[in-house]
């Protein structure tokens, strides 16, 4: 999420032995002990990892990189919002070469609305979904104008009624503009989190909840960074870099490749 790119992955598919499931083609019954107490839920899933092994993982995070940042281009709170409005199923990059001689001339609601959709809309047409983006951004520039005195909330649910704002959009305006401890999920923290096991979640929202709970409360606020910039550039989508993974030892991933190097070894032994 990228670092603010929409999600847009699927969650992972349900298992063939999920409780209560049966397909289309090949009817099964599920053995009786395998479902959950009738007004119970089943369990949710926890992390692979004990308190210590997160602690040590998000300290060499840290340790590596303590002032993590954003990599969207922007110069206040406005145009951060902007940002990463217009960031969603595009790339960080993509947005900056757009983003860069607009907010040179345009970085206030007031400037926006003053623009016009027709101009703002030329400026980022190199965005996907610009047509829409173009219009929610003029949209939300009205409200902030008209509902907070042309100020970006410092509030989620404030941040959330504004056109082309989600949940994900508001929580990375609030860490990176406000620096409240936010988790902002992303595609590659989604996958991230799934991966490795350390916030197992079927949704953002779930990751995002898991996450909150089990990361040490002094690493929270730059949490979602480290993980999203991991997952970017060193635990990729179809060939994660193992090789140079700073939590490969501790890493529980069944993708672990030095992990499988490790035990290739002691085979050989």
């Amino acid at each position: 999420m990228s670092e603010n790119q929409k999600f847009s992955e699927t969650p992972p598919p349900a298992t063939a032995a999920s409780p209560g499931k049966t397909t289309a083609s090949a009817p099964a019954k599920t053995p009786a002990a395998a479902k959950p107490a009738r007004g119970k839920k089943p369990r949710a899933r926890r992390s692979r990892y004990t308190r210590a092994e997160l602690h040590a993982l998000f300290a060499r995070f840290h340790a590596a990189n303590p002032e993590p940042q954003g990599e969207l281009y922007y110069v206040n709170p406005y145009t951060l919002l902007v940002a990463v409005a217009l960031s969603a199923q595009a790339t960080d990059v993509g947005v900056n070469k757009a983003t860069r001689p607009l907010f040179a001339k345009v970085d206030t609601p007031e400037k926006m609305v003053a623009l016009g959709e027709d101009a703002l809309r030329d400026a980022i047409k190199t965005i996907g979904l610009y047509r829409n983006k173009a219009k929610n951004v003029i949209a939300l520039s009205q409200m902030l104008i008209e509902r907070h005195g042309g100020e970006v909330p410092r509030d989620r649910a404030a941040l959330e009624e504004l056109p082309g704002v989600g949940r994900k959009t508001a929580n990375v305006v609030l860490n990176i503009a406000f620096g409240e401890p936010t988790i902002a999920v992303d595609t590659h923290l989604f996958r991230l989190a799934n991966r490795i096991g350390i916030a197992p979640g079927k949704t953002p929202l779930e990751v995002e909840t898991a996450l909150e709970k089990v990361v040490p409360p002094e690493f929270l606020l730059h949490a979602h960074h480290w993980l999203i910039l991991h997952g970017r550039y060193i635990c990729k989508a179809r060939k994660p870099l193992c090789e140079r993974c700073l939590i490969a030892d501790l890493c529980k991933s069944p993708e672990n490749t030095t992990r499988k190097t490790g035990k290739a070894a002691k085979k050989t032994d």
